[in-house]
């Protein structure tokens, strides 16, 4: 619309969408979703959420993480660090959250400028980072950027950023999903955070051993 001195409404910037909250009540029907931290969390209390969905020849994610620096997922053919395409949302100095692509090699995160994602939005809310956006579910073939119409390991991590730049991520060893995820299947996975991992320690392993043993031991 416009406007000028004759009567024309003069052009107006589109109004700006909120970022939508993240529904946890889709998990396990229409997307597939990850959760870290305490029982019952959902995407505003979780140390760490991951939620994807397919939508058409996309994969839409949905990440947060109680940080005030970056929240990442990796696509790995293992369970460990390196050779792994990574999508990280980075909170920077002038309050953004910009989506980035790094590739891991060996612990070091290096960013590659082709980036597989669109559709991008993100928030710093309550100490929080949160983002979606899409990347194609099919690529052609290179290094940095898997195919996700393949199963790959999930590496979950998060951490501090400097200047907009990531940071070592906040835990020795960030979680990993159990066995590979396949986009096709919407499962909703929670693992509990270490304070939250009942029988641990050795020492609780130990224990219940010895009692086991001792009622055993005890039964006629």
């Amino acid at each position: 619309v416009y406007s000028d001195y004759t009567g024309y409404p003069f052009p107006t910037a589109p109004p700006v969408d909120p970022f939508a909250k993240i529904r946890v009540d889709d998990c396990g029907k229409t997307k597939g979703c990850f959760r870290y931290g305490k029982p019952g969390c959902n995407a505003e209390t979780c140390d760490y959420f991951l939620s994807y969905r397919r939508i058409g020849a996309d994969v839409e994610f949905e990440l947060s993480a109680d940080t005030d620096g970056w929240v990442a997922v990796g696509f790995s053919s293992d369970k460990k660090m390196g050779g792994d395409d990574v999508m990280a949302c980075v909170h920077d100095d002038n309050g953004r959250v910009r989506i980035q692509h790094f590739y891991n090699v060996g612990q070091w995160a290096k960013e590659i400028q082709r980036n597989p994602a669109r559709d991008e939005e993100g928030v710093f809310e309550n100490n929080r980072v949160t983002c979606r956006f899409k990347r194609p579910v099919y690529v052609p073939r290179e290094e940095t950027i898997v195919d996700l119409h393949l199963s790959w390991y999930y590496l979950f991590a998060w951490g501090p950023a400097i200047q907009g730049s990531i940071t070592r991520h906040d835990i020795d060893s960030p979680p990993v999903s159990e066995r590979v995820v396949s986009i096709y299947k919407y499962e909703d996975i929670f693992m509990p955070s270490a304070a939250y991992q009942t029988f641990s320690s050795p020492f609780c392993l130990l224990l219940i051993v010895a009692l086991t043993f001792y009622l055993l031991m005890g039964t006629p």
